[in-house]
């Protein structure tokens, strides 16, 4: 009998529109194992936006041959046994960008967050990009605060499922509404002790198991460890390999740079 194997690919950032991240896409169905899989398409944290729905729907059923669905949780508030019947479904679930904190919240309070607990258990594919990227993590990263007041706000650590360990960053070599990620999570990082996982946009990471494996679209695109070491934050570019290594590498703090 296979073995399940537990599988997230987060996403630091990128845009499907120009194809952006194209490579990581492919890998992410490539981890399916069909030939034509189910994606499902959660678009909470950008309150279900019709008009990203329908580019995933272009971009991964049109032009990448898989089959899509979306699951509406604040436009069309379905049944928790119709929720449950769209999750078991899928193959790979896509989780999108934007609020994260008004992503959790609901998920929780609806139940979705022990749903994806069991896909993930069952052997699905859970990706996603941005906010779909901090989801998987102990915690992450978030400009949520900007979604109810632009002008003045702040980013903040907001708390994920817990699938993968650490304090996660996406779009570290980017921006929201002009103030920098990679200044503000390394002052964060500064007063926590764990370790942070960043990732540029056009980067991610593949937790396979107890492997991980850091995955590009874009020559320059990486990702980091960041960390608080003897007063000082370290942020160590994590090495990119053709083969699968040991996640317990991702958590090791060291001085080497």
């Amino acid at each position: 009998m296979t073995k399940i194997q537990r599988k997230i690919v987060a996403i630091g950032g990128g845009e499907i529109r120009t194809k952006g991240t194209l490579k990581i896409d492919k890998y992410i169905i490539k981890l399916s194992n069909k030939k034509i899989p189910n994606v499902l398409f959660i678009p909470t944290a950008s309150s279900d936006h019709s008009g990203y729905c329908a580019h995933i729907k272009k971009y991964y059923q049109d032009f990448l041959k898989c089959r899509v669905d979306t699951l509406l949780l604040m436009e069309e508030k379905p049944s928790i046994k119709l929720i449950k019947q769209k999750i078991q479904k899928a193959n790979i679930i896509y989780v999108g960008g934007g609020n994260t904190l008004q992503m959790m919240k609901l998920w929780r309070k609806l139940g979705v967050d022990k749903l994806l607990k069991k896909a993930w258990k069952d052997g699905t594919v859970l990706c996603g990009i941005s906010a779909g990227s901090i989801c998987w993590f102990d915690s992450g990263h978030s400009d949520s605060m900007s979604f109810y007041n632009s002008k003045s706000w702040k980013y903040i650590n907001v708390k994920g499922l817990g699938f993968v360990k650490g304090v996660h960053c996406p779009h570290y070599n980017g921006e929201t509404l002009n103030i920098p990620r990679k200044s503000h999570f390394r002052a964060m990082m500064q007063k926590i002790s764990g370790i942070g996982i960043a990732i540029d946009n056009n980067a991610a990471i593949a937790f396979i198991d107890d492997k991980y494996q850091v995955i590009t679209s874009k020559k320059d695109a990486k990702a980091f460890q960041v960390y608080k070491r003897n007063g000082k934050v370290i942020s160590k570019s994590i090495l990119q390999d053709t083969k699968l290594r040991d996640v317990k590498e991702l958590y090791l703090k060291n001085n080497k740079k």
